[in-house]
């Protein structure tokens, strides 16, 4: 299966360089609109905000947990870890397109309700593909990779980079992480996904945008985790040490 962990080495590094190249300057003007749009809100309301998506996601956690099989036996080759990654997302993306649809559908107060159930489905997924990958998310420190590769999937250009940092020098930088930064963390999340979420509480029109967005997000958290996970395969494999930067 050389063949094949060629290729997905070759994929990584095409998706590495898309990830730190320059931003457009349409991201840099809207992330500079979303800092300012930040600044109106009250410390107070950024402080229930942060408290509470990292509540929920904390409960998420636990609950993904508990209903996640055990860990892979290591002896699978990269192809066939990454044909069951493949599968579980099929799933879960329709999952939520359904979800997203139905909630698009429903005008502002189901399109409120997305926010919740579609973080929900997007962390079951990893823990599923942490699990198919071979790392076991009862590990505290598996737990907060997870998180950073949810915050690589979506937030700016400039925390991506910083984030992919940390993946790629796992390792090292887990020995300095005792929590995530809840602030940057709930910040960066909701500035990525707002103007979507916006546009889904419109009634009529949001179903199809719940759907297509939600399709969507999750491709990109499909791909994000495929190569962050491929990160610490190429490191840990000692026939590519040395080989991989």
């Amino acid at each position: 299966m050389k063949t094949y962990e060629n290729k997905a080495r070759h994929e990584l590094q095409v998706w590495r360089n898309k990830l730190l190249k320059r931003p457009s300057l349409f991201n840099k003007m809207s992330k500079q609109a979303q800092t300012k749009l930040n600044s109106y809100i009250p410390e107070k309301a950024h402080q229930i905000i942060t408290e509470s998506i990292k509540n929920m996601v904390k409960a998420t956690l636990v609950g993904s947990n508990m209903t996640t099989k055990k860990p892979q036996i290591i002896g699978q080759s990269l192809f066939e870890m990454e044909e069951q990654v493949k599968e579980k997302l099929t799933a879960y993306r329709k999952t939520a397109v359904i979800e997203g649809a139905g909630t698009g559908a429903g005008g502002i107060f189901l399109g409120l309700a997305d926010f919740p159930l579609l973080l929900s489905i997007k962390l079951k997924f990893l823990f599923e593909a942490a699990a198919i990958y071979g790392h076991d998310t009862k590990q505290y420190e598996e737990r907060l990779f997870l998180l950073h590769v949810f915050q690589l999937a979506f937030s700016s250009d400039e925390k991506k980079k910083e984030t992919l940092y940390i993946i790629e020098h796992w390792e090292q930088e887990k020995e300095k992480l005792v929590d995530m930064d809840w602030r940057v963390f709930q910040q960066e999340y909701r500035d990525y996904i707002d103007l979507v979420k916006m546009l889904q509480l419109i009634p009529g029109f949001g179903a199809i945008v719940g759907a297509y967005a939600n399709h969507n997000l999750l491709d990109t958290l499909g791909e994000t985790a495929m190569n962050a996970y491929r990160i610490r395969y190429f490191h840990m494999s000692p026939i590519n040490e040395g080989k991989h930067h």
